[in-house]
């Protein structure tokens, strides 16, 4: 039974995958790991790393997953993946492996998607 247990959990994961959760004081659930499977999807969509430490919070991409969404918000996809031809080719496809991506990376556990 939950309340006949004690278990400490810390913190795991690579920086960029870890879902919000682990930073909170709400319970980490399985959902911690569709949020990392998202970030996992954005990065091969993007051909980019999750986060990246040298650039500055005002500079774009600076966390992928807040870039994707605005990306996603302002109809830019086409700079989101840089221009890649191959992406772009089809880009209904683009859109909806994108609409996967936020629906797996919300903030708030309960609405991921998995």
């Amino acid at each position: 039974m939950m309340n006949e247990s004690r278990t400490n959990i810390g913190i795991r994961g690579i920086k960029g995958y870890v879902a919000p959760e682990w930073f909170r004081n709400i319970p980490v659930t399985i959902k911690v790991d569709v949020y990392s499977f998202g970030v996992l999807l954005l990065e091969i969509i993007s051909c980019r790393k999750s986060a990246k430490e040298n650039k500055s919070e005002a500079e774009y991409g600076a966390i992928l997953t807040d870039w994707a969404w605005d990306c996603y918000q302002e109809r830019i996809l086409d700079t989101f993946v840089d221009k890649d031809l191959a992406a772009l080719d089809d880009y209904k496809k683009l859109t909806t492996f994108v609409k996967v991506v936020l629906w797996c990376v919300q903030e708030n556990p309960s609405m991921r998607q998995p």
